[in-house]
């Protein structure tokens, strides 16, 4: 079998209930795994929790920001019969170690100095605080959020949010819309709100449904796509945290991967049908990776020269792939060689 990906134990120093089905989880950071744990505004963390088959894994977003709080901090809100869910919201207490896998995701801005559009709906309020505190406190542009939820008690981060609008007033305009008074969102009712930030970066989190309303909106805007990044929330088809099944015979390797991880950088002989996160480790090295099939963006990797084939993709984006990115569980050889890198 391929072995797991490594995780770290990380102290829980404290439980905040957000709302009645929402907690938020603040994880200390050791000293000697300062550099592990470094992240950007957006992204997430893969989340071992205990299951009667041995353990699960979950992807849940950092609401903290970098630079700005002092602890990392996750936000988890209950899902109906959700074990993982009700697990953390029920059980997990201060002074509980956590098992985690590094920072990873590519919901991040590459600037925060623009003017941004902020799209939520529920939870998916998480990756976009940390964007929103990154951009006020780092960036020089004008924010503007528009945050769905049931009604006012299920809102997440509803003073936090109130307190950051105060203190910009010039730079920050949040928008709330209760489904209890409103509606759920439709594409009607969401473009005369969206009207007004059509020429921005958009940032987008929320329920399958909420991504589907808020992009069809944009669509009718003319948003181009290049400017409209989402986070979706996928369920992890395999568990990092626990060994592979080992994989079917890939051939004779006919092609060169040069892969640059951790400051060095390794020439690798690379089967045709051997996706490129197997050939890494194989070799030893220990690239990010959690769901293995295309859908979380954990184990991304900047493609600096050569072509590869993508057997799935469910997460990276056009402006994702204009950036060079590709992934690494998911990538098969077309060229010799091909070159990568995780700096």
């Amino acid at each position: 079998m391929t072995a797991r990906q490594p995780y770290h134990r990380l102290p829980i120093v404290e439980v905040i209930a957000e709302t009645a089905d929402a907690v938020s989880l603040v994880l200390k950071i050791p000293p000697e795994l300062t550099d592990a744990f470094a992240y950007k505004c957006g992204q997430f963390l893969t989340v071992r929790v205990p299951h009667e088959d041995g353990s699960v894994a979950r992807c849940y977003s950092l609401s903290s920001t970098p630079g700005i709080d002092e602890h990392l901090k996750i936000t988890v809100k209950r899902v109906v019969d959700g074990h993982a869910s009700n697990w953390i919201c029920d059980t997990v207490e201060a002074g509980a170690v956590l098992e985690v896998l590094p920072p990873a995701g590519l919901f991040t801005p590459s600037t925060v100095d623009g003017d941004l559009l902020l799209l939520a709906g529920g939870s998916g309020i998480t990756p976009v605080i940390s964007i929103l505190k990154a951009a006020l406190a780092r960036g020089t542009g004008h924010l503007a959020l528009v945050y769905a939820n049931r009604d006012a008690a299920s809102v997440i981060f509803g003073d936090e949010l109130q307190r950051l609008e105060s203190r910009h007033p010039d730079r920050l305009r949040v928008l709330h819309r209760f489904d209890a008074a409103q509606g759920p969102p439709t594409v009607a009712g969401l473009n005369p709100l969206l009207r007004l930030y059509a020429d921005r970066d958009v940032f987008i989190c929320g329920p399958e449904a909420f991504l589907a309303v808020a992009r069809e909106a944009l669509a009718e805007l003319s948003v181009p796509t290049r400017r409209i990044h989402v986070e979706k929330f996928s369920s992890l088809l395999e568990n990092p945290f626990e060994p592979a099944e080992p994989q079917a015979d890939s051939g004779e390797p006919k092609h060169t991967a040069v892969v640059t991880i951790d400051g060095q950088t390794h020439t690798l002989p690379w089967a045709p049908n051997k996706r490129l996160l197997d050939v890494i480790m194989d070799a030893g090295l220990n690239p990010p990776f959690s769901c293995r099939q295309g859908i979380c963006g954990a184990c991304a990797t900047r493609l600096l020269d050569g072509e590869v084939e993508l057997v799935n993709n469910e997460v990276l984006e056009e402006e994702d792939f204009a950036d060079g990115y590709t992934l690494a569980c998911q990538a098969l050889p077309v060229t010799d060689t091909v070159t990568v890198t995780y700096e």
